[in-house]
This record gives structure tokens, sequence and C-alpha cells, in this order.
């Protein structure tokens, strides 16, 4: 039988804007997410039953079964499309850190839907994929788009943004986790900012979209250094690269982005932070309008 093999690629909060919590526990945000050419594989093939093997350097910490967000998402699927629980043999290949900032569980389930579709021929057209990819939560819908967007309300208002340039980064992961619901809870302890948008950059170049973003910010930032303080050093550390332009953390964390106006200036950053920091995880990458 013939396997098909997809990227899961990271997603990255370029900024993340967010509001205060509503009256149902949704916070309203603000953000333009990108998606990185490094990620989780994920490989699919029919079969008698439906079935999640989890392999990779990240895989310890999932379970291929219960309600691995792959299997929620294809169960979904197969209510939507009428077929029942589809019939496929899965693979994925975890690549990205767990609880990272990453979204990676919501970019394996997006690649996941798209090589079902394919594989078993189903009728769903991108719009009723996206309903479907909701299940997994608000980056559901961005994560099955793989492209970069500016997100509002709850996440899930995407506005495609194809002007992006491709934006040498190295990503940095610390080692340790970052759970999304104490950053948000710790959030909602202080003081609380607003999900504003701003203007778009007027100068769409590497260097003027790494300026513009540097006036904007990442709210989950402060709560999650001050519950993680291994965050702080991460930060720290990619800033002492040469030639970085910007640091900041993505999502809720853990992991760092750099920003460097080269892609030779972003392999020497990495190259240097994994010689001195060995149990890190750290990848030089672009980000880009679509991996």
């Amino acid at each position: 039988m013939t396997v098909r093999t997809a990227l899961a690629p990271a997603k990255i909060n370029l900024f993340l804007h967010v509001g205060l919590v509503d009256g149902y526990g949704y916070h309203p945000l603000s953000s333009l997410v990108a998606f990185a050419d490094v990620g989780d594989r994920v490989s699919a093939q029919p079969a008698a039953r439906l079935s999640l093997d989890i392999v990779g350097p990240f895989a310890g910490g999932l379970s291929g079964d219960g309600d691995n967000l792959i299997l929620r998402a294809l169960r979904r699927l197969g209510e939507a499309t009428g077929v029942g629980e589809p019939g496929l043999k899965l693979v994925l290949d975890k690549r990205l850190p767990i609880a990272a900032g990453l979204g990676g569980g919501s970019s394996d389930a997006g690649a996941a839907l798209k090589l079902a579709r394919e594989v078993l021929a189903l009728d769903i057209d991108d719009a009723g994929l996206e309903a479907v990819a909701a299940v997994v939560g608000a980056d559901g819908p961005m994560c099955l788009r793989m492209r970069s967007a500016w997100a509002e309300g709850r996440g899930d208002l995407l506005t495609d943004e194809p002007r992006l340039p491709p934006l040498p980064v190295v990503l940095f992961n610390p080692g340790v986790p970052s759970p999304t619901g104490g950053v948000y809870r710790a959030y909602d302890a202080g003081p609380v900012a607003s999900a504003d948008r701003p203007a778009p950059p007027a100068d769409w170049s590497v260097g003027g979209v790494i300026d513009w973003l540097s006036a904007q910010r990442n709210d989950l930032e402060a709560p999650a250094v001050a519950l993680t303080p291994a965050i702080a050093d991460a930060l720290d550390a990619v800033a002492a690269t040469p030639d970085v332009a910007l640091t900041r953390m993505s999502g809720s964390g853990a992991t760092v982005a750099g920003f460097y106006p080269t892609v030779e200036a972003a392999r020497a950053a990495a190259v240097a932070l994994a010689d001195h920091h060995p149990t890190a995880w750290v990848q030089s990458t672009r980000l880009a309008a679509q991996p």
C-alpha cells in the first residue's frame, strides 16, 4: 500500500496580544502567525481500522490512543463525512518538543486530516475540513491551513497574510514544558493588556518586518517566565548571540525565537547555541507565508 507523508510544521506567534478573559473562559487575542520549515512528520496509509504509532525524539510524552488530537480530529472527520471511524494506519514522527508554544499537536492533527482526505478520497472541501479541525481547539483551523495569517477573536478569525517574507529564525527550547492553562491563569492574575491589532508593517522586507515586530509584544511572556524561569535563561541565551535582531517567546512558551538578518547568521547562532546548551532543542529555520 502507498504511504503518504506530510510535514506538520511548527507554528510561531510573531506577536501575541491577549485581552481580558470572557464569561466563557476564552481570551480575545490578536496575533500574526507563521509556519517554520521544521516540524513533525505524519504518515498515513489505508488499513482495516484506525491506529496511531508515535516515534521520534519526543514520542515519550505522548500516547497513541485515547484522546490524542490526531485521533480526535480523524474521528470527527469520520462523523462529518459519514464514513465512520476512518480506516487508517498513521505514524507520527514527533520531532517538536511538547508543551512548547509551537502548536505541535494542532499541526499534527491538521496534517493528518489532509492526509486522510487524500488517502481515503473523502468528499469534503477545505471549509468543511477547517470546521472539523476546530475540534482540537482554536489553533486547529490555522494549523490546518499552514499559511501565515492574522488571527483574531479566539484565534479562529483568520486573514491570510501572503506578504510575509522568509524570516531567518532560530528556535530554542530549554527542555522544559510550559503548560498553556497555567500560563493563562497567571496572566489573568496580573495586569491584563488588550487584544489590539496593530497596523501592518509599512515595509515588508526582512529588516522592516523585524523592526515592526520589535514594537509588538507577547503578553504571555512575563507570566510564562514567572512560572518557568528557564524561559528567561533561554531568552538571555538567544539574545546573546551575534547579529540577533529580536528575541521573543512563541505562544505560551517555552520555545524562544531569535530573529536574524540573514540565513547564515541564524545558522551560525544555532550552532553556537547547540554547542553551549547541549540539552536544549535548537533549530535554525525560516518562517514564511507557507512552509
